[in-house]
């Protein structure tokens, strides 16, 4: 234990904490500014009638359009003053409480790209990532310091290891090993928009050789990041992956960040001659002075026990986790399905015994109503909107009930929910089973 203890108390050099600062902040600066021009803040936020909060935040709610662009307003300013360490402490403060609480608004937009950010974010907040190469330096120079203490940069290459591994374990299933699915669908489908090797996507010998690739690369690609011989060709591979990840399914800005934060695995030199030019000089050394903790430690064992315990929570609940997607989300299982599926939502007027269709588009943007139809905690939330909306419109208790109709992975429509439950009268929990869900195999 103690050497455990002595190992995350040893001081390194702060260049890699101050590399990882700049580059997630200007990733983040880029993504968020995007955001707005692309008028995202208004499709996802400001045009909806509906939101569908995460559990246990349906206190949260929009605010107009002045507000929510405030928000976004912000968390550019933040990203930006994080990228060049100015006021860093307030920047990494409001960027995580703007982008948490723009990602708890809403789960039909979930990515774990999201929540990736919302995890570095965090700790950022934790480690003194501007006492060095930053403008805070250059307002007040008696925050410089040049020795950190390991902790604060193990923090992150301890958790990307994590993220790689467990999305590495969510590929050892039939589908993504021995049907090379979903990507025999995807990539014949994505070919055409993808330059030099569009042809060779249409072989099915190609989306074996990707998905056995991907698994083998999420498995072992911390380890050998981690082991000092084999870090600049895994490096290699990162960006060899993440740029065909990018290329051919344009996911955002996840390829980006994992390409930026994995140089964190490079030694304090490759850092410090990475900002060499930016911290020119004879470089004194400067030794953070506040002492480690040893509950600050604990702290942290109990926050990594939790990242460990989320992805396996799936275990709690029976059948599939690709049907039921009990447990699904914040468990870094980064597109491994397609799925598909046809909703149907009735209310029944218990007084009359009258009973008729909904009509989702009213209700719904085409997104969330697509997002909806194959996730059944979503369906679950807008039963319960469809409730209160006809109860407001004079029928009392009103029973909704759905008739849906789900694909996997390209296995066929099945019968998805247990159409006779009346799901305005079952609850969301932390961790209950829908026992509304049918199973996968049921031939029904």
């Amino acid at each position: 234990m103690m050497m455990v203890i002595n190992h995350f108390k040893r001081y390194r050099h702060i260049a890699p904490l101050a590399v990882l600062r700049m580059a997630f902040g200007a990733v983040l600066f880029v993504s968020t500014v995007r955001f707005i021009v692309k008028g995202w803040v208004t499709d996802f936020y400001i045009t909806p009638r509906f939101h569908f909060p995460f559990y246990g935040f349906e206190w949260l709610h929009p605010g107009s359009a002045g507000c929510m662009y405030t928000v976004y307003g912000l968390m550019a300013a933040a990203a930006f003053c994080i990228c060049t360490g100015l006021f860093y402490r307030i920047a990494t403060i409001v960027f995580f409480c703007c982008f948490g609480y723009a990602e708890m608004l809403d789960k039909t937009y979930y990515l774990n790209h999201y929540y990736l950010v919302t995890i570095f974010s965090f700790l950022l907040m934790l480690v003194p990532a501007h006492r060095y190469c930053s403008l805070d330096v250059l307002r007040k120079p008696a925050l410089r310091v040049t020795q950190v203490p390991s902790w604060t940069i193990l923090i992150f290459k301890y958790q990307l290891c994590l993220i790689y591994f467990f999305a590495g374990l969510s590929k050892l299933t039939h589908d993504w090993l021995i049907e090379a699915l979903p990507l025999r669908i995807w990539l014949p489908a994505k070919a055409p928009t993808v330059p030099v090797i569009s042809s060779l996507l249409h072989h099915d010998c190609v989306a074996c050789f990707f998905s056995w690739g991907g698994m083998l690369f999420d498995l072992s690609i911390g380890f050998l990041l981690l082991y000092r011989p084999t870090r600049r060709p895994a490096y290699i591979l990162v960006i060899i992956f993440h740029v065909l990840t990018a290329l051919i399914f344009q996911i955002g800005v996840f390829p980006y960040l994992m390409m930026s934060a994995t140089l964190i695995f490079f030694s304090e030199d490759f850092h410090r001659s990475v900002l060499r030019k930016a911290n020119s000089g004879e470089e004194k050394q400067l030794v953070f002075s506040r002492p480690v903790r040893i509950t600050l430690l604990w702290a942290l064992s109990v926050y990594f026990l939790l990242q460990v315990l989320m992805p396996l929570r799936f275990l709690l609940y029976p059948g599939s986790l690709f049907w039921t997607e009990e447990g699904y989300r914040f468990s870094w299982r980064v597109m491994l399905m397609e799925k598909s599926g046809t909703t149907y939502f009735y209310i029944k007027d218990p007084a009359t015994g009258r009973k008729f269709q909904v009509n989702n588009g009213k209700f719904l943007t085409p997104y969330q109503e697509r997002m909806m139809e194959t996730q059944p905690d979503m369906m679950l939330q807008y039963a319960h909107i469809l409730a209160t909306e006809y109860k407001e419109r004079g029928i009392t208790n009103p029973q909704v009930t759905v008739e849906s109709y789900v694909t996997l992975n390209g296995h066929g429509s099945r019968l998805f929910i247990d159409s006779a439950r009346n799901l305005a009268s079952e609850k969301e929990t932390w961790f209950g089973h829908k026992n509304w869900i049918l199973p996968m195999d049921e031939k029904n």
